[in-house]
């Protein structure tokens, strides 16, 4: 799966838990949680779905350095997601 392909299914996931957000119109580069405001229980359920959707764990030691799409794709890829 290409990087381009990751943040295509990273955005799917949020788009099931946060379905009124303009997804084309996110910054990768910026922190998440604060374009799309998510709370800690959306955000907790949008991990859950990254683990379904792409079979990766994020520990919740690593989940509090992930902060933009972009280092989700870069943790995911580092996983073997999608391989």
């Amino acid at each position: 799966m290409t990087r381009d392909e990751l943040q295509a299914q990273l955005l799917v996931a949020l788009g099931e838990i946060a379905p009124e957000v303009d997804l084309a119109a996110l910054d990768a580069r910026r922190p998440l949680r604060q374009q799309v405001d998510l709370d800690s229980a959306d955000w907790l359920n949008f991990l859950v779905a990254v683990h379904e959707r792409l079979g990766v764990d994020i520990p919740d030691a690593e989940a509090g350095r992930l902060r933009t799409l972009e280092q989700i794709v870069d943790f995911c890829e580092g996983r073997g997601a999608g391989a």
